[in-house]
């Protein structure tokens, strides 16, 4: 996506230090530091317009976020959504628990420390349809190599896109890379519009249309999988007890983790 300039943007986003991160390499493993405690840092790769990553910041306060991207207007238009957010939900001129940061994910080692982060959300990321820019995608091997270096020992991965066949492309990634997967959704708001997420502008606009949102979290730090594995074994147990057998990586709809990390 290409986004004019408009001027003084930049200028704009200088004067905002507690906010907008513009070197974000200069923080690595000192991004604790910059939000002054030692909170979970979430990140959003690829924040648009900011209404999913702001939304979050605002429902769950002990909880640090990031949003990422590489337009100066794109990080405009979230400074304004955040604060707006927050001064009107909260009267609070201050946004403690954010940062929204210039970058491109193909440099997420330069600004992260290996461990520094707990979660990594990927939403609607350009499906890069072409077979020759498939290196490009988000959910590439390489990259899913980068948020598993970043991510701590109870580190996910949160995936939506509208693209089907980005969807199984990210599927078939991450049994390459041995990640295990839960709740699998190929149409997330299929009986109703699961109010308990948080939607990103996209999405509530293929919602509106009617088109199918494909999800699905990847389990990658070692402590969260033997968790994961320990559930679907006692869950496997149960139901062998119940003569009933089900889809453990799919997992069931109403028992999904919902994106208000609570």
């Amino acid at each position: 996506m290409r986004l004019r300039g408009k001027k003084n943007i930049r200028e704009s986003l200088e004067k905002q230090p507690d906010l907008v991160v513009l070197e974000p390499q200069k923080l690595r493993g000192r991004w604790h530091e910059f939000f002054g405690n030692e909170n979970p840092i979430h990140i959003e790769c690829g924040m648009g317009k900011g209404q999913f990553i702001s939304r979050l910041s605002g429902n769950n306060p002990n909880i640090n976020y990031i949003g990422m991207d590489m337009y100066d207007e794109l990080l405009k238009r979230g400074s304004e959504k955040a604060r707006k957010l927050w001064k009107d939900e909260k009267g609070m001129d201050e946004v403690p628990n954010l940062a929204l940061v210039r970058g491109n994910v193909e440099f997420l080692d330069k600004m992260f420390e290996p461990g520094e982060l707990e979660r990594v959300y990927l939403n609607f990321s350009d499906p890069w349809p072409k077979s020759k820019h498939g290196k490009r995608r988000l959910t590439h091997p390489r990259f899913l190599m980068m948020y598993k270096e970043a991510l701590n020992d109870i580190g996910e991965i949160h995936f939506k896109t509208d693209s089907l066949s980005l969807f199984e492309f990210s599927l078939n990634s991450f049994s390459a890379a041995e990640i295990q997967m839960r709740n699998i959704s190929l149409d997330l708001h299929r009986q109703s519009l699961r109010d308990d997420l948080v939607l990103t502008e996209y999405e509530s606009k293929f919602v509106a249309k009617g088109m199918p949102i494909y999800r699905l979290e990847a389990v990658v730090g070692p402590k969260v999988q033997e968790e994961h594995r320990r559930l679907v074994a006692e869950d496997l147990a149960a139901q062998l007890r119940r003569g009933t057998t089900k889809n453990y990586e799919a997992g069931d709809d109403e028992d999904e983790d919902s994106e208000s990390d609570e």
